[in-house]
């Protein structure tokens, strides 16, 4: 038996019959043979494609929810894609799921994201006159982007759960569901505490109803809301919170969205980013040539917009600046002495 039938044979044992069994996954888009020296199950492959592949190592330079904030403390999509990781493995082990899944999952949840955030989002939806939706980015970028158009081929149940981390469609494992769930505590919660660093919120600013059910600080609101989960899906044999808390969080979010996303100082610079991302847009547009080498090939078969769109849905922040900078800012003229 090898290590990685060893491992499949003991999530028999270990988990809850609910949990999605790397043995039993409905397989990749395209059929892989098991290597014999493989000791990773399907879905640790899955987590280690994804952490190896350039659309991860990008996160890093995104925008979170303030464009290019000056100081180091700020989270980055990166940043919150390893929060939310880590609350998912916390409720997927309580439960008995399977962690394995839940990480990859986590891993690859935000790998769509376009540079500066929703308003990127927003930028690209313009552009193309119909929603821009990272989440079907995300799947988009594992499916046929990475890896020179032949993608990271991940698992069905890993794509599936990407594809359903937030929008109308549902995962169908409970893992899926149970990151979903982790990207709501961890994005409310650490919003908070950016505002809050940023001057854009106080504590005090918070809704007293909602910190006396989520507690008074960011610690206690994630435990009360991740402990809450735990218990409450236990019992109910789904992923799913009480219904006091789970209104508390509709309640918190709400406040989110008047207070902080909404706020024109915290998005003050967002009008501008949309701009320079629809400029860089309608130049690529008319200008296919100057596409990078690797994307033009992709014309070909996807089109020119949809690879001018995913050409621009990869740029981090900073690389967006200096593209713009470079196509549409007159460069000094320097005279030799």
């Amino acid at each position: 038996m090898t290590v990685r039938e060893e491992l499949e044979r003991l999530e028999h044992k270990r988990l809850n019959p609910l949990a999605a069994f790397a043995d039993q996954s409905k397989g990749r888009p395209r059929e892989e043979a098991e290597h014999e020296h493989d000791v990773r199950t399907c879905y640790q492959r899955d987590t280690d494609r994804i952490v190896h592949c350039k659309a991860f190592r990008r996160l890093m330079h995104k925008t979170q929810v303030f464009l290019q904030p000056e100081g180091d403390h700020y989270r980055t999509r990166l940043t919150h894609t390893l929060e939310v990781t880590r609350i998912a493995r916390t409720i997927t082990q309580a439960l008995g799921l399977n962690e394995d899944l839940a990480e990859a999952i986590a891993m690859g949840h935000d790998l769509g994201h376009t540079p500066f955030g929703h308003a990127g989002e927003d930028a690209l939806t313009k552009c193309l006159g119909k929603p821009f939706r990272h989440n079907e980015q995300s799947l988009r970028v594992v499916d046929v982007l990475e890896k020179n158009g032949l993608g990271l081929n991940l698992t069905h149940e890993v794509r599936l759960g990407i594809l359903g981390h937030t929008g109308d469609y549902i995962p169908e494992t409970l893992e899926g569901q149970v990151v979903r769930r982790s990207d709501q505590i961890a994005y409310v919660n650490h919003d908070i505490d950016d505002a809050i660093r940023a001057g854009i919120l106080r504590d005090d600013d918070l809704p007293k109803d909602i910190l006396r059910i989520l507690g008074h600080n960011h610690s206690d609101r994630v435990n009360t809301l991740v402990c809450d989960a735990i218990a409450t899906s236990r019992e109910a044999g789904a992923v799913c919170l009480s219904p006091e808390v789970d209104q508390a969080l509709k309640d918190l979010r709400s406040f989110m969205f008047e207070r902080v996303y909404r706020n024109p100082v915290a998005k003050g610079e967002e009008s501008k980013a949309k701009v320079m991302l629809q400029k860089l847009f309608e130049y690529y547009y008319s200008n296919p040539d100057e596409l990078p080498e690797d994307f033009q090939p992709q014309m070909s078969f996807d089109g020119l917009e949809r690879t001018v769109c995913d050409y621009i849905a990869g740029m981090t922040d900073n690389y967006a600046v200096d593209k713009y900078t470079e196509i549409f800012i007159p460069t000094g003229w320097h005279v030799r002495g």
